[in-house]
């Protein structure tokens, strides 16, 4: 399976501070953000305010609004009904809440990964499990699984544009079959590829 290597990665080279810092930097970064959000959810204009500032740490890496949003565009429809069903549960500043904190951390992820190299992210995992090699845990195995997972998302999210457009040029808009299940086989056919290659290499237990 050929895949250019520009569809597979999201960082937008930059020398903007945030480019700079130090991939472990803001992982930690993140997870203190991931950690603090149970708190944050306590009052629905701290979350306001966090998505402000994420939103702040977007212009200062040079993109617009635009880039935040369409991190989290693919998630409106999930975004949606979280929200309905915790205004319903509960009320509309739990809404709030809920669905800004997801949005939050999102576009957080987002920005990292979209500042730093793949292979930084991978080095600083790796590095961070190395104390855990004496259980019988592969660090390098780790960081493995991390890459795979971070440039099969836009590969998915290539796949999904193109089954998207096929479905639209015949007409099948509304066909949620129609979408899903050519979405579903071309997704299994190029994990199939992936495993295949990581077998040729040794990667096979």
């Amino acid at each position: 399976m050929a895949i250019g290597i520009n569809t597979l990665g999201l960082y937008r080279p930059g020398d903007s501070l945030l480019h700079r810092a130090g991939a472990a930097v803001k992982l930690v970064g993140l997870l203190a953000l991931g950690a603090m959000s149970v708190w944050l959810q306590g009052s629905w204009w701290l979350v306001l305010v966090a998505l402000a500032v994420v939103a702040c740490c977007y212009l200062l890496a040079g993109f617009g609004v635009g880039v935040l949003a369409k991190q989290v565009r693919p998630m409106l429809w999930i975004l949606a009904f979280t929200a309905a069903m915790n205004w319903w549960a509960a009320d509309w500043q739990r809404a709030v809440s809920v669905v800004g904190m997801i949005a939050t951390l999102v576009a957080a992820a987002a920005l990292v990964t979209l500042t730093t190299p793949t292979t930084a992210l991978v080095d600083v995992v790796v590095r961070g499990a190395a104390p855990l090699r004496r259980f019988g845990v592969d660090p390098e195995r780790i960081g493995l699984t991390l890459l795979l997972g971070i440039r099969c998302v836009p590969v998915v999210a290539g796949l999904a544009r193109e089954v998207r457009e096929a479905q639209i040029a015949r007409g099948a808009v509304r066909d949620i079959r129609a979408f899903a299940v050519p979405l579903l086989v071309r997704a299994l056919r190029d994990a199939d590829a992936i495993g295949e290659a990581l077998v040729a290499r040794g990667f096979d237990d």
